[in-house]
């Protein structure tokens, strides 16, 4: 018998409606909306208002992204995210990045999976805290024993920053970005910490409206 009792009758948005982790998972194991897939060329990105997904630019090059790449759940880059970049004093107020690898082909985005926390790049765009954090797919079959960031083959790492500091060119425009620190998961964890508390700092509110 068909049970509706978990049944939403709208579609929850996937940055407020959606949790950074399912009820039972350990800590480095976080619930990932995906945005884009490594076969885009196009620049897809979550509507903040409506939370469909939106084009957000056709990509000038050939550019795309080595992992599927989307965001973290009710995470928000502020403050506390900008505290653990000793370079910068803000952030780029967005939810918080990730990279996942996955052995199989994933084709679609708009999807939500789970991942394995591994590491990521301290990423500064334009004197903004930019964080990705990295992962893979859990349970993968190739990628699902990874625990940190050295368990990956550097040459993931550094496709990953080679798309981070190419993916905004334009001609005739300077890029301000830095790709140059990658971290283990310890410290990955903490600016996902970081980014869950900048979260409902912000968002607190919102959802005590909700709940009314």
């Amino acid at each position: 018998m068909y049970s509706n009792r978990n049944f939403n009758r709208w579609r929850r948005h996937p940055w407020h409606g959606l949790r950074a982790r399912r009820d039972d998972a350990p800590e480095d194991v976080v619930q990932v909306f995906v945005e884009m897939t490594p076969a885009d060329t196009v620049k897809y990105e979550l509507d903040k208002n409506s939370g469909f997904m939106m084009v957000d630019r056709p990509q000038r090059t050939t550019s795309s992204p080595p992992a599927l790449y989307g965001f973290i759940p009710r995470t928000y880059c502020d403050v506390e995210v900008a505290k653990r970049c000793p370079d910068v004093d803000v952030a780029d107020q967005d939810p918080l990045d990730i990279c996942v690898y996955s052995e199989r082909h994933i084709t679609r985005g708009d999807i939500l999976l789970n991942a394995r926390v591994v590491g990521g790049i301290q990423m500064i765009d334009g004197g903004e805290a930019d964080d990705k954090i990295i992962a893979v797919l859990e349970n993968d079959n190739i990628w699902g024993d990874v625990r940190d960031i050295g368990d990956l083959p550097p040459i993931k790492i550094e496709r990953l920053q080679h798309y981070f500091m190419t993916y905004k060119m334009e001609p005739g425009k300077e890029l301000d970005i830095k790709v140059d620190f990658v971290y283990d998961r310890a410290e990955a964890l903490k600016v996902i910490a970081a980014a869950e508390k900048d979260y409902w700092t912000n968002f607190e509110e919102l959802h005590a409206e909700a709940r009314k």
